[in-house]
């Protein structure tokens, strides 16, 4: 048995070194730097961020780097790291109304008041790869407008003034942190979104267009979908009053969804929300209409039965930290599992052929 211990350390400590090794490639290439993955990968670095649960582009370009950009491999490090840090604090609710926009857009109203900021967007390229690129030339500098100065207004607030729009109910408790208490149900909303914010990309895409194709009632429009700077800020209790400790950046999704009614009250549009770290639009539009489509409770709407319905199968499944855990540990060794299966499948066999030949 300690032959074996040893050997196995040798043979995961050369894994470790081969990896190193597969890793930097090929060394007549020059090293990718971690400022190179931040700058020119940050939609990566901002994937990272938000489902590690940790705003730091540093540190999520490191993560990418050392995962060789293996994405769920840098959310997991990030998430590992986050757990060391101390906790000295809590911020104050960010207000996004108050964000300095880069993008800002509305599906809803072509004259958005305060004006739509196409911002830096895939939407309208040809998806043609650009050989220049491949020649490593510098790609001329485009005019940049200024970020939208002073407050700009939610859309949805416009709809809201007439009462066109449902009313989101404040509340002034805490909302639970899913990232020091397990996740319980039935969730709240708060901690809904909390695990949507965290969950991995594709699933929540892919739970996001099962709600597009009828496995919920949800037809929505992207009342908004904003991205820019917001203030972090956090009350000292020696000062007594809020300072700004930092700013992030944050894009945020607001559908406008099929409206709802009764006898008491009248119709009116319903809401889907998203709020992710970074720019990361297709991952805040998902988690707003996977949003949506679990209200369906607390709007007075039948289960149809969807996944997308579905909490706990939406909430447990999600996270792509815990889904890699558990896909990933099938490969490590299960001899004895695999063994006492073995020798149950031989021994009914053999019982099967003693029955088959007492029967001839």
């Amino acid at each position: 048995m300690y032959v074996a211990v040893k050997g196995g350390e040798r043979a995961i400590e050369n894994a470790h070194a081969w990896l190193a090794e597969e890793r930097r490639g090929d060394p007549a290439v020059p090293e990718l730097s971690v400022a190179q993955i931040r700058e020119q990968m940050a939609l990566a670095v901002n994937r990272v961020m938000a489902e590690g649960s940790l705003y730091d582009p540093d540190l999520a370009a490191l993560a990418i780097k050392q995962a060789r950009g293996d994405l769920i491999e840098a959310v997991f490090l990030i998430r590992a790291y986050r757990t060391t840090l101390p906790r000295f604090g809590s911020s104050l609710p960010v207000e996004t109304a108050q964000m300095r926009c880069d993008r800002r857009i509305s599906a809803t109203f072509k004259d958005a008041p305060g004006g739509q900021v196409l911002g830096p967007t895939f939407d309208y390229t040809h998806r043609l790869l650009d050989f220049k690129l491949a020649a490593e030339g510098d790609v001329a500098p485009a005019p940049q407008a200024a970020p939208q100065a002073g407050p700009v207004p939610h859309i949805t607030d416009f709809l809201n003034r007439d009462g066109l729009i449902q009313t989101e109910e404040q509340s002034e408790e805490a909302p639970p942190d899913l990232t020091r208490q397990p996740l319980e149900f039935p969730a709240n909303r708060a901690l809904r979104l909390q695990s949507l914010t965290r969950g991995d990309e594709g699933f929540v895409l892919g739970l996001a267009y099962s709600t597009q194709r009828g496995y919920a009632r949800n037809h929505a429009f992207v009342g908004e979908l904003r991205i820019g700077r917001v203030a972090v800020e956090m009350e000292v209790p020696e000062l007594g009053f809020a300072i700004q400790i930092g700013e992030v950046e944050l894009t945020e999704c607001e559908t406008v969804n099929q409206f709802s009614g009764s006898k008491t009250e009248p119709a009116q549009f319903t809401r889907g929300y998203g709020l992710v770290f970074g720019q990361t639009e297709r991952k805040a539009i998902s988690m707003a209409l996977v949003d949506r489509a679990l209200r369906w409770r607390e709007l007075g709407e039948d289960n149809l039965g969807a996944a997308a319905q579905d909490e706990e199968f939406v909430l447990s499944h999600c996270d792509n930290i815990q889904a890699t855990g558990f896909l990933e540990h099938i490969k490590l060794p299960h001899y004895v599992d695999f063994q006492s299966e073995l020798e149950l499948v031989r021994r009914l066999r053999a019982e099967a052929e003693a029955a088959r030949e007492a029967a001839e």
